[in-house]
C-alpha cells in the first residue's frame, strides 16, 4: 500500500481538507455562547444526533478489528453491534427523559443532582481518564498505523498529522463542528465499507462460489452463526455475550459523556429519542459491511493473509479496490479515527469546564468558559499525542483496554440505573459503590493478568482455573456493585436529599417514537432468526 496512486492520494488529501473546512465553516460568523460551544446550542436534530452517535462509536480499531474477527471467528462478534440496538432503546426510553428534564450539561452533574458532589467528582475523574487514555490515545495510534501503511510515514509523525487535522475544527468550533463533521463522516464510513463488501461479493464467482449455501460450505457454516456458535471453541456462550455486553453497552451508550453529549445537545426530547433510535438502526450495518467482509476475505484471500490476521482489511483494500476507491477506503478509516478523537476532545473540555472550573468559580462568563474549553482541548490533545506512540511497545494494549472498560462500567451502571429506578438509594451508597466496586474489579483484573495462581496464568478466566471469562466477570461485577449499593442504602439512616423535581411524571412517547422502536425490535428478531 506504500505505492499509493496519485489519484488516491488526492482523494485522501481532499477529504482531510474538506472535513477541516466543513468543521470551521459550520460555526462561521456565529457569536458563540458556552451552550453553543459545548452543547451545540441545544439545536441538534434526530438525523445529526443518530449519525454522530454512530460515527463517534466507530473507530479505526473497530473497522480493522471487525474485519479480523469475521476472518478468524465469523459473524458471532456481530452480536456486539446488534446488542447496541437494545442499549440505545434503553437510552431513549429510560435515560434521555431524566437527562433532558434535569437540564444537565455533564453526566457527573447528573449524579450530583441525584446523590451529592462526591459522586460527581469520582465520575468526572473516571470520564476524563477514559476519554484521554482509551478514546483519544488508542484512536490516534490506530489511525497512525493506517497512515504508516499507506504513506510510509512514521507513527509519531502520523499521529501529529491526524491530531492537527482533528484538533483545528474541534477546538475552534466545539460540539457543533464535531457533530456536523461526524454526520459527513458517517456517509464516508458507510460508503467505503459498503463498496469493499460489494467488490468482495463480486469476486466470489471467480473462485466458484455463486450462492449463499456454497459460501457457507467454503467458510465453514459455523462462521455464519450468531447465536448457536461453538461455545467450546470461543470460551464463552451467547448468554455471556448478551449480559456482559449489556453492562458494557449501558455504560458506553447511556452513561459515557463522550457519547451522551450529542443527546444533551438535542433541541427536544423527541428529537433526542429519534436520534438514539436512528443510531440503533445504523448499528445494524457494521455486521454486513465490516464483519462479513472478513468472512468473505477468508474465502477469497486465505492464503495471502495466512496467520497475519491484522492484515485482513489492508489486503482487501489492496486486492479489491481500484485506483480512486482505495483513497475512499483510507478516507473512511480516517473518518473513523477523526470522529472518535473529536468526540472525546469535546467531552474532556466540557467535563473540565463544568465539573472543575465551574465548581471552583460559579457563574463564569461565557467567554471564559469557551477559552478554558479550548485550552483544555489543546492540553488533552497534546497529552494524547505524547503518550499514544508508546502503545506500540505495550503489545496487548487493545485487549487490555477492552477489559479495562469492564473495571469501570459495572459500578457506574449500577449507580445510574438504580438511582433512576428507585429513590431509596443514598449518596453514601453511590459514592462507595463507585469506589469499592471499581477497586474490586481492578483487583480481580490485576490478579488475572499479573498473579498466576497454582502455576496457572489467567487463573480466573482459564478453563484450568475458575473458567470465568471476562464477559461473565463483567456482569458478576455488576451484581456485586448492585448488592453493595442496596446494602449500604438499606443501612444508611441519613436523610437523602434529591434535586427537587428529579423524579418527574413519565410522559407518553410520541407515536413515531413508539412505531420506530417496534420496528427496530422486529428487525433485530428477524436478523437473529436468519443467522441463528
Amino acid at each position: 500500500m506504500n505505492s499509493m496512486e496519485l489519484v488516491d492520494l488526492l482523494v485522501i488529501v481532499g477529504y482531510l481538507l474538506g472535513i477541516v473546512g466543513i468543521g470551521l465553516f459550520s460555526v462561521r460568523k456565529k457569536k458563540q455562547t458556552s451552550e453553543g460551544y459545548f452543547l451545540a446550542g441545544k439545536s441538534l436534530s434526530w438525523a445529526v444526533i443518530g449519525a454522530s452517535l454512530f460515527a463517534s462509536n466507530i473507530s479505526t480499531v473497530h473497522l480493522v478489528g471487525l474485519a479480523e474477527s469475521g476472518f478468524t471467528d465469523g459473524i458471532l462478534w456481530g452480536n456486539f453491534e446488534w446488542f447496541s440496538g437494545i442499549e440505545l432503546l434503553i437510552l431513549a426510553f429510560v435515560f434521555i427523559p431524566f437527562y433532558l428534564r434535569t437540564k444537565i450539561t455533564t453526566l457527573p452533574q447528573f449524579l450530583e443532582k441525584r446523590y451529592d458532589s462526591r459522586s460527581r467528582v469520582v465520575l468526572a475523574i473516571f470520564s476524563i481518564l477514559a476519554a484521554l487514555f482509551m478514546h483519544i490515545g488508542v484512536s490516534l495510534y490506530a489511525g497512525a498505523v493506517v497512515f504508516e501503511n499507506v504513506f510510509g510515514i512514521s507513527i509519531p509523525v502520523s499521529i501529529v498529522i491526524i491530531a492537527l487535522a482533528t484538533g483545528v475544527y474541534t477546538i475552534v468550533g466545539g460540539l457543533t463542528s464535531v457533530v456536523i463533521t461526524e454526520a459527513v463522516q458517517t456517509v464516508i464510513l458507510i460508503a467505503g465499507s459498503f463498496t469493499i463488501t460489494l467488490l468482495a461479493i463480486y469476486r466470489l464467482p471467480e473462485i466458484g462460489i455463486t450462492s449463499y449455501e456454497e459460501l457457507k460450505v467454503a467458510v465453514d457454516p459455523d462462521r455464519l452463526k450468531i447465536v448457536s456458535f461453538d461455545t467450546a471453541k470461543t470460551g464463552f456462550s451467547f448468554t455471556d455475550m448478551l449480559f456482559g455486553h449489556l453492562i458494557l453497552g449501558l455504560w458506553y451508550w447511556c452513561t459515557d459523556q463522550t457519547i451522551v453529549q450529542r443527546v444533551l445537545g438535542a433541541r427536544s426530547e423527541k428529537q433526542a429519542k429519534l436520534g438514539a433510535l436512528f443510531a440503533g438502526f445504523l448499528k445494524i450495518l457494521p455486521v454486513f459491511i465490516m464483519v462479513i467482509p472478513g468472512i468473505l476475505a477468508f474465502a477469497l484471500f486465505r492464503q495471502e493473509i495466512g496467520n497475519d490476521t491484522k492484515s485482513v482489511l489492508p489486503v482487501m483494500i489492496t486486492q479489491l479496490m481500484p485506483i480512486g476507491l482505495k483513497g475512499l477506503m483510507v478516507a473512511a478509516l480516517l473518518a473513523a479515527v477523526m470522529s472518535s478523537v473529536a468526540a472525546a476532545i469535546n467531552s474532556c473540555s466540557t467535563l473540565i469546564v463544568y465539573d472543575v472550573f465551574n465548581k471552583l468559580k460559579p457563574n463564569l462568563p461565557d467567554r471564559r468558559k469557551i477559552f478554558i474549553g479550548r485550552v483544555t482541548g489543546v492540553v488533552v490533545l497534546l497529552s494524547a499525542v505524547i503518550w499514544s506512540p508508546f502503545l506500540g511497545n505495550l503489545g496487548t494494549i487493545f485487549e487490555l483496554i477492552n477489559q479495562m472498560f469492564s473495571i469501570l462500567a459495572p459500578s457506574i451502571v449500577a449507580v445510574f440505573l438504580l438511582g433512576i429506578l428507585s429513590s431509596r438509594g443514598t449518596a453514601n451508597a453511590a459514592f462507595y459503590t463507585l469506589l469499592i466496586g471499581s477497586l474490586f474489579a481492578a483487583s480481580v483484573f490485576i490478579v488475572e493478568k499479573y498473579l498466576p495462581i497454582g502455576g496457572i496464568s489467567n487463573y480466573i478466566s482459564s478453563p484450568e482455573g475458575l473458567g470465568i471469562n471476562w464477559l461473565k466477570q463483567t456482569y458478576l461485577f455488576f451484581i456485586f456493585s448492585s448488592l453493595l449499593y442496596a446494602a449500604i442504602s438499606y443501612f444508611d439512616k441519613k436523610d437523602q436529599v434529591i434535586f427537587p423535581g428529579f423524579y418527574l411524571k413519565v410522559r407518553s412517547p410520541s407515536t413515531l417514537v413508539n412505531w420506530l422502536s417496534v420496528g427496530l425490535i422486529l428487525t433485530m428478531l428477524v436478523l437473529y432468526w436468519t443467522f441463528y
